[in-house]
């Protein structure tokens, strides 16, 4: 088969606060509006060209009369707003309930249980942002080497450690257990390992995050894929949102390290490319910072003519995202929002998509292009997009 598709998730990019947004506390989360609005409008002349503000009012982004990508809006549908139930809902899987979160922190037979096996104390156990742990913590766990653990609103279990402390290999085989030990009613999310290097006043955190998420309880477009043997192909922490189900890993330490790899894939690669990047999330949504967050923005928009020119008579290329992270809110966390979809290639006729109910549409799209009969809880729009 010559036939590619590549999934690109912009890591919390979101395009307006989904139908049930007042469930989760979001009512009024834009990450696109109020962002463009915060820096007194954007320039994206590539995302302008595709349609970006074609889905919605976006200061500095006019309607486009010719764009040159299918563009459309994807509503969640599964329940939760975390990166792995955005990544599996794309993928065809539907969460009839989101993961435990906890807000109080962890009950104490599970700090208690995670210490025995780990055989090292835990500090913290409370709820924030990692920067914020690390000036509370930092200075106490390099003396007494204990975990420094912490949650958020998410999902998440998390554990940082200093690298000149506790070797990287012990801190991702503690998190590697605590997945394995966190099962129902404790099934979270992700286990999330969170090593920083430094001196008290001067934490920096590394580029050795890894992410041990859950398994999908459902075949997944990726299963798929591989059942018919197709090559796959992972970008960023994508690999880790499936527990390295049917995905070779990928990792990368910023937007523009992912970008080249997105670009090496689409000059020598075959088959499916499932990608995300993260930086729009992690370094600039949940720290509030607007500003960082369009510079995100206007880097890819500068690499976008790159990806496009790279696509081959038989490619796809699907610009998405996985939830919202608005910056501008006096939340730091993800937020319930609706996803905008860029469909790119030069076989694609550049239609309005409208809303679609869910994510996983985008995933069956990609299975009947790639010719399998998998579609998912989703409903292809490939007939729309290529004639």
């Amino acid at each position: 088969m010559t036939r590619r598709a590549c999934i690109l998730v912009l890591d919390g990019v979101g395009i307006g606060e989904a139908a049930d947004a007042d469930e989760y506390g979001d009512e009024g989360s834009h990450t696109l509006a109020n962002t463009a609005r915060y820096v007194g409008g954007f320039e994206l002349p590539n995302f302008q060209r595709a349609g970006l503000g074609n889905l919605a009012p976006i200061a500095g982004l006019a309607i486009e009369p010719h764009p040159t990508a299918a563009h459309g809006v994807l509503c969640p549908k599964s329940k939760g707003k975390d990166s792995t139930t955005g990544h599996w809902e794309l993928a065809g899987v539907h969460l009839a309930k989101p993961f435990p979160t906890y807000p109080h922190g962890f009950p104490q037979d599970v700090l208690d249980e995670f210490s025995r096996l780990t055989r090292r104390a835990c500090l913290g156990n409370t709820v924030g942002s990692g920067t914020a742990m690390l000036d509370q913590f930092g200075a106490e766990h390099v003396r007494t080497g204990a975990w420094i653990v912490y949650t958020s609103a998410d999902s998440v279990f998390q554990v940082a450690a200093h690298e000149g402390v506790v070797p990287l290999s012990e801190l991702h085989a503690a998190c590697q257990t605590a997945r394995e030990m966190l099962v129902p009613p404790h099934n979270v999310s992700r286990v999330i390992a969170r090593p920083f290097v430094g001196a008290d006043g001067a934490w920096v955190r590394t580029k050795n995050r890894r992410d041990f998420s859950v398994e999908s309880p459902d075949e997944t477009l990726l299963d798929a894929l591989a059942a018919a043997g197709i090559s796959r192909t992972g970008v960023g922490k994508v690999d880790d949102l499936f527990a390295r189900r049917g995905l070779e890993g990928g990792h990368t330490g910023s937007n523009a390290e992912g970008i080249d790899r997105i670009c090496d894939w689409l000059a020598r690669g075959d088959g499916f490319c499932f990608a995300n990047l993260v930086d729009f999330d992690q370094a600039f949504g949940h720290r509030n910072d607007a500003p960082g967050f369009y510079g995100a923005l206007r880097e890819f928009d500068t690499a976008l003519p790159d990806l496009t020119s790279a696509l081959r008579e038989d490619d796809l290329l699907f610009i998405t995202a996985d939830h919202g992270n608005d910056p501008t809110t006096p939340s730091t966390d993800h937020a319930r929002e609706n996803v905008p979809v860029l469909v790119l290639g030069p076989r694609v006729r550049p239609v309005a998509l409208g809303l679609r109910p869910t994510f996983s549409d985008l995933g069956a799209t990609v299975a009947e292009w790639m010719g399998l009969a998998f579609r998912g809880r989703g409903t292809s729009f490939l007939s729309s997009v290529v004639g």
